[in-house]
């Protein structure tokens, strides 16, 4: 290996913000009680009804940004909860040496669709309006102005593994020594345009999410922001140390919006991830399952994870189904729960995520060691794996682990 494939890249405490939880803790605890009353039925513009995780705007901080919509308000409630590690990698570092890497979908749709609203109405767009308002480049940009960054800055778009993405290249950076620190993670808005499209591609769910239920039946979307300071050197001042110990990636491109059917690609990417930190299948002590409760989605994840794991049983949750799925951020959003767990097993906990389902396993499908229930882990957890599956057969799968577990 060479010597910037051997450093390490150490994660800070997260900041999160979503329908399940306004910070870690809150989160926390939703997940280990699979409590998915964040979940509510919303009545969208066109009159149509979903459950949605949505955020509520009352709950927003205000800021001071250029362009201010909710998606920003949501990062800066989120990237709040992380600045002291960002004052304290600016002052370390200097502002030049960190960089910004954010995953998202979304681009700046509440403000675009509004101007388009008065263009069609009127003629002509708001004198307030202009095309910076729909550039997706805007959720990296607000963090690098907010913060006085000056290293790259950089948005991914690869649908809903964009934050999962955007955690990898964060790590790149760092071992490339372009950078010494990123601030790294994603954000996204369930909007109305959101949920009425995959409405049409018939994948939202009539009722709560369901994941790898016989009777699951499609998504059901959300709002969220997660985010970290990834660098160099280990900025936490309490608890276990969390590095990135590997990330794998694969490109299937079977359909634009179907998986691979066989889960060749997933199965790829989970054990790139997997070579990358030098661990075996049963080195993995918890899976976060990207679990969107489509019916191509967990069947193709099934097998993949039979392909990867083989007879290993190895504990597994989706917990899309109490936080929805946030799409680009649901990457940075689960790695959250992943950081969480390590810390809370090093402590002695026996609490894991657990999936909020009906308990109805589809017999079609390999038959994987779900956390649900009463299920606990008898076994202190250092390596955690977290599955991010896009559209166009765009896969990131992340490992974190606990340092004082894993020798580079």
């Amino acid at each position: 290996m060479s010597e910037g494939a051997l450093q390490k890249i150490y994660f800070s405490a997260p900041g999160v913000f979503c329908s399940a939880g306004k910070n870690i803790g809150e989160l926390w605890s939703c997940v280990c009680a699979a409590d998915n009353s964040g979940i509510k039925k919303t009545r969208t513009l066109s009159g149509k009804e979903f459950f949605v995780a949505r955020v509520e705007d009352q709950s927003l901080p205000n800021v001071n940004a250029r362009l201010d919509m909710k998606i920003i308000r949501m990062e800066a409630a989120a990237l709040f909860q992380i600045e002291d590690f960002i004052f304290e990698a600016k002052e370390k570092y200097g502002s030049e040496r960190i960089a910004v890497c954010v995953g998202s979908c979304d681009n700046g749709s509440e403000l675009s669709i509004a101007g388009h609203r008065t263009f069609f109405e009127q003629g002509n767009f708001p004198l307030t309006y202009t095309l910076e308002n729909q550039c997706a480049d805007y959720v990296a940009t607000f963090v690098s102005e907010s913060y006085g960054l000056k290293g790259a800055s950089l948005a991914f778009t690869t649908a809903c593994a964009s934050s999962a993405a955007a955690i990898s290249k964060a790590a790149e950076l760092i071992r490339s020594g372009l950078a010494d620190a990123v601030v790294a993670g994603g954000v996204d808005v369930a909007s109305d345009t959101v949920l009425l499209g995959f409405d049409a591609l018939e994948s939202v769910s009539l009722q709560k999410t369901n994941p790898f239920s016989k009777n699951r039946s499609g998504i059901t979307l959300g709002d969220g922001a997660a985010f970290f300071l990834l660098s160099r050197d280990n900025l936490l001042k309490s608890g276990v140390p969390v590095i990135l110990s590997g990330s794998g990636q694969s490109s299937d491109a079977y359909h634009i919006t179907s998986p691979d059917p066989e889960g060749s690609g997933a199965a790829d990417a989970m054990q790139k991830a997997l070579d990358d930190a030098c661990l075996k299948a049963e080195d993995i002590d918890y899976l976060n399952l990207h679990g969107t409760g489509t019916r191509l989605n967990d069947s193709m994840e099934a097998k993949a994870v039979e392909k990867v794991f083989g007879n290993y049983r190895l504990l597994c949750s989706s917990t899309k189904s109490e936080t929805g799925h946030t799409l680009g951020a649901a990457g940075a959003l689960e790695a959250a729960v992943c950081w969480k767990l390590i810390q809370e097993s090093a402590e002695g906990s026996a609490k894991v995520p657990l999936q909020a389902w009906d308990g109805e396993r589809d017999t079609e499908l390999p038959d994987l060691n779900f956390a649900c229930g009463n299920a606990a882990t008898k076994v202190r957890v250092k390596n955690c794996m977290s599955n991010s599956f896009a559209f166009g057969g765009s896969n990131t799968v992340l490992i974190l682990s606990a340092e004082d577990s894993y020798a580079v």
